[in-house]
């Protein structure tokens, strides 16, 4: 089927009641990630409820238009941005409710326009918390987008990826019907059909309304941080550490993030940030103590180290994250590690969903992360091709002034997740200008395209995502960039197509995510 014309479709869009724009700089602005630019787009739909969404599809989709869910935008591996023009994008900031907090069963229902940040902060008044509860970017980051597209970081060290916290979805079809799965209070309940559009990048459908699981807060807090020398032992550590269950986040930097880390900061808000969080805990003197420390000490106590590895534990009281904290030492001194002041740990706590202003570098370049996890096992060995790799282009990149850092993290009960990010000299986007905070923004210098370093930048990236892919490597993300279909038996590609076919015959599901496809038809 062809797809209408726009003003028709804009018209048929309108008649559902969704705030519909078709202006030329709305829809550059989407038809941008933080990466890239897809193609051009036909309409962008904001719905405010289910039943909008539900319509809005149907009638993109009557149409022959292909309709892609956006989240909180902070894709940057094509999550929405469109390989054919004539796309209707659906931006769900406005789905942002939180529809029930039940106590009794432990669960929360929200809609997927929903921060991370937001649903946080809600359900700390009532001391209770999602296990996984969010992204490093989930002041802008969404539920529904971590659950199509997956991601780490807060519990993941003991509680694993985002979409490992859901138990039911709602979800809306290609066709514009509203498919339940999944029980309210647990997961699964014979196949796991939840499980079928989670991390399926929104290319089997969009999710309408969320249900995930409840953990109580924690009352007690426990920090470490660890220098090393090599690359070996840092990973090894990592490893021990996961394995050993004692931590809820495990993460750590290379040499060349650490300096860049280091660079960007901002001892003044490091402070505040830490003084308001340990005085929440009950603190004050501590809070005072606390931020004069890190005031003092400026951020020179890491200025010699090569790896850093940050550990942070829970317990219901103090005395058990001391010992997890105590343990965590015990594991690193075995693999020649130093303890150093733990005031990365404490500050990032204390701001768990800071400012998005590192989605450039310090002097205004560009920034692309490429991650891959890969079990405990292959960690090391992985590693170490990734430095052989960007070592075979070093010439290439200095004379561009590019560089690159890398960040490492354990996922609780599955291995160790390795980013490398690249940072060159480029043109920003519209999707970076909206992020970024506008008074940093203004601080930094202008770069205007540099052709040489964009094209190096994709070469990089393609070269880092094949090596992954060699090293069977996972991704979350996996959108257009990761290349989850090869890494597929012929069994399950051929399921997985079966699967498409009936829950999107005509392909028309934010086509081409996955590498399910680019048909108009």
């Amino acid at each position: 089927m062809a797809t209408q014309p726009q003003t028709i479709i804009s018209e048929e869009l309108r008649a559902t009641g969704a705030e519909v724009l078709d202006d030329a700089a709305s829809l550059d602005f989407y038809a941008h990630d933080i990466f890239d630019r897809g193609a051009d787009l036909a309409a962008v739909v904001r719905p405010a409820d289910k039943h909008q969404l539900a319509a809005a599809v149907a009638a993109a989709t009557n149409a022959g238009n292909p309709v892609i869910p956006r989240g909180g935008g902070m894709s940057y591996t094509g999550g929405y941005t469109a390989d054919m023009p004539g796309a209707v994008l659906f931006d769900l900031k406005k789905m942002d409710r939180i529809i029930e907090i039940n106590e009794a069963d432990m669960s929360v229902t929200v809609e997927p326009g929903c921060t991370w940040a937001a649903l946080y902060e809600a359900l700390s008044k009532h001391n209770l918390r999602t296990p996984f509860w969010g992204t490093l970017s989930g002041l802008k980051a969404t539920v529904g987008g971590g659950m199509s597209q997956n991601g780490i970081f807060w519990g993941t060290g003991k509680y694993g990826s985002a979409v490992q916290s859901c138990l039911a979805l709602e979800v809306v079809l290609a066709n514009g019907s509203i498919l339940q799965v999944g029980k309210q209070f647990m997961r699964p309940y014979g196949p796991d059909m939840t499980g079928l559009f989670l991390a399926d990048t929104g290319a089997l459908g969009i999710k309408a309304e969320i249900t995930l699981r409840l953990i109580p807060e924690a009352k007690s807090h426990g920090y470490a941080s660890f220098t090393f020398e090599q690359a070996g032992n840092f990973l090894a550590a990592v490893s021990d550490i996961e394995r050993s269950g004692i931590a809820t986040e495990i993460f750590g930097f290379d040499p060349k993030l650490n300096a860049l880390r280091m660079q960007r900061e901002s001892m003044a808000s490091d402070a505040k940030a830490l003084v308001g969080m340990m005085k929440k805990q009950g603190s004050v003197l501590s809070a005072l103590k606390e931020g004069a420390k890190v005031v003092s000490s400026g951020r020179n106590f890491m200025d010699k180290a090569t790896f850093s590895l940050h550990v942070l534990a829970e317990g219901r009281i103090q005395a058990a994250a001391d010992a997890d904290i105590a343990a965590a030492r015990e594991i690193v001194g075995a693999h020649g590690g130093k303890e150093v002041e733990n005031t990365i740990p404490k500050i990032i706590r204390a701001n768990p969903f800071g400012p998005l202003n590192s989605i450039l570098g310090p002097e205004g370049e560009r920034w692309a992360p490429i991650h891959g996890l890969v079990p405990h096992s292959g960690a090391a060995k992985c590693y170490s091709a990734i430095e052989t790799l960007f070592t075979r282009y070093r010439k290439q990149m200095d004379e561009l002034g590019m560089h690159e850092g890398t960040l490492t993290a354990a996922v609780g009960g599955a291995g160790v997740l390795i980013e490398p990010c690249l940072y060159w000299p480029g043109a920003r986007n519209p999707v970076i200008e909206d992020t970024v905070q506008a008074d940093h923004l203004h601080k930094l210098p202008i770069h205007g395209h540099n052709d040489a370093a964009w094209k190096l930048a994709k070469v990089l990236k393609q070269s880092i995502v094949d090596l992954f892919f060699e090293h069977g490597a996972a991704h979350f993300q996996i959108a257009r960039t990761y290349r989850y279909r090869d890494s597929l038996s012929c069994e399950a590609d051929t399921l997985l197509g079966s699967i498409k076919a009936q829950v999107d015959p005509r392909n028309l599901m934010n086509p081409g995510s996955l590498g399910l496809g680019n048909s108009m038809n």
